[in-house]
């Protein structure tokens, strides 16, 4: 038996043992059911008829859509449960979290959460600046079955201080009041922290978030467990250890003799690289790398740094971690792309771009589900006892992918459902409609 019977007891204890909290555990289940059916996109009419379709439960749209809209979801317990319910959910003894800012773009002017944001990835045929939700999102890197994976965990819709100075957004009443994005990340990283206690945070970013606008509060939060792995600039002042002077009177010194910039460090590094062979972007590859510790300004204390040198480029990693080997860092933060397949994941394959819900709570709720989705089928997929086959393998690419996972959790959910009564009574928890559906898809 998978780990989707359990997981459905766990979720339906969290409501209220009233017909009304009974009710909506039911349709709560069913909902992520039909998102983790891989035959529809999942806007809210789509699912509604998913559910009457494929589980023979017929809901009245009026009464499904204030569902999809409630204040009274538990999200909070939720995601502590789906957290828990991981399986070894630490590498090399710590908890590796990524972070990154993510578009999600929206025809509907009135749509929660968006604002008019400069894209700096657009393509040639892609606006700059387009109207869209900029969601701040944290995710798990665990490899499950040989490949690494982005299991989410937390997300913060993110608003600039100019669109809450034009117009006032309000969530059930109460102004929504800005917050950077730094401090959005530390919020949902703390609330990991607090459930994974004692544990030692890793967090891997790109440039942007690795500064001490991150690291100094999330230390203030999580304390010295808190750690950082970031790309780090080439412009970057790069410093000596500080030599103790016996004698000199006053404070010792913080930082050693300046010892150039990444980029300056790089050339006189790149003769002492050495081989390493680390699992990269899917499959073991030897890459020359030269490292270093020194003290860094922008994070005001020890770091080590790893130039990764490439035929033609270089790139610098930085981390506070100095627990970490050479071929750790570059592995780790090699494992960060899986955030970016990540939100492609969650916005086209479980299809939360899909939807035009504008209400702040619809908006909210929909984009829990689609990733409460995405977390249970990479935590059903770490629980299978082998990894599903490839459905288009090629001789580049044998490693399963997350369609396939998501393929096989639908094969499962036609045999053995969540294992608990969602449809009332005299509803069969197996339904032979899901496998009749597969096979037409397939």
């Amino acid at each position: 038996m998978s780990i989707l019977p359990a997981l459905a007891v766990q979720f339906q204890a969290l409501f209220p043992a009233t017909a009304h909290g009974q009710r909506r555990s039911r349709w709560f289940i069913l909902t992520l059911q039909a998102i983790l059916v891989p035959i529809t996109a999942s806007r809210t009419s789509n699912l509604l008829r998913a559910i009457a379709t494929l589980f023979g439960v017929v809901i009245a749209q009026s009464r499904y859509y204030t569902f999809m809209a409630s204040v009274k979801l538990p999200w909070t317990r939720v995601w502590e449960t789906l957290w828990r319910a991981i399986p070894d959910p630490l590498t090399a003894g710590r908890l590796l979290l990524a972070l990154d800012d993510s578009l999600n773009p929206k025809t509907g002017r009135k749509v929660f959460g968006c604002q008019t944001t400069f894209d700096h990835a657009a393509k040639a045929n892609q606006s700059r600046y387009p109207w869209a939700q900029t969601i701040v999102t944290v995710v798990l890197l665990k490899v499950i079955h040989g490949r690494w994976s982005g299991v989410p965990l937390a997300f913060a819709f993110y608003l600039r201080r100019i669109t809450l100075r034009a117009h006032c957004i309000r969530v059930r009443g109460d102004a929504v009041r800005f917050q950077t994005k730094l401090a959005q990340a530390v919020a949902l990283i703390e609330r990991i922290g607090a459930v994974f206690a004692t544990v030692p945070v890793l967090v891997v970013c790109d440039s942007w978030f690795g500064n001490n606008g991150l690291l100094k509060p999330l230390r203030q939060a999580l304390g010295p467990r808190a750690q950082l792995l970031s790309r780090l600039r080439t412009n970057a002042a790069l410093y000596d250890l500080p030599t103790p002077t016996p004698g000199r009177t006053g404070r010792p010194r913080t930082y050693g003799e300046r010892l150039g910039n990444a980029e300056s460090l790089a050339t006189t590094l790149k003769p002492n690289a050495q081989a390493y062979t680390v699992n990269l972007y899917g499959k073991l590859r030897t890459v020359m790398a030269a490292d270093r510790v020194v003290m860094l300004k922008t994070l005001r204390c020890r770091v080590r740094v790893v130039w990764v040198f490439r035929t033609t480029q270089w790139v610098a990693l930085v981390t506070t971690d100095l627990d970490l080997s050479v071929a750790q860092i570059i592995e780790y933060y090699g494992a960060r792309w899986k955030i970016e397949a990540g939100v492609r994941e969650i916005k086209q394959e479980i299809g939360s771009a899909e939807t035009q819900t504008r209400n702040p709570d619809a908006v909210t709720n929909h984009l829990n589900f689609c990733m409460a989705a995405t977390a249970i089928t990479w935590i059903y997929g770490a629980h299978l006892e082998h990894a599903p086959p490839r459905r288009y393998s090629t001789t580049k690419r044998t490693e399963y992918a997350f369609a396939d996972l998501r393929r096989q959790l639908a094969q499962d959910l036609g045999g053995e459902g969540f294992g608990i009564d969602c449809g009332g009574a005299n509803k069969p928890t197996q339904n032979p409609l899901i496998a009749a559906v597969m096979r037409l898809v397939a």
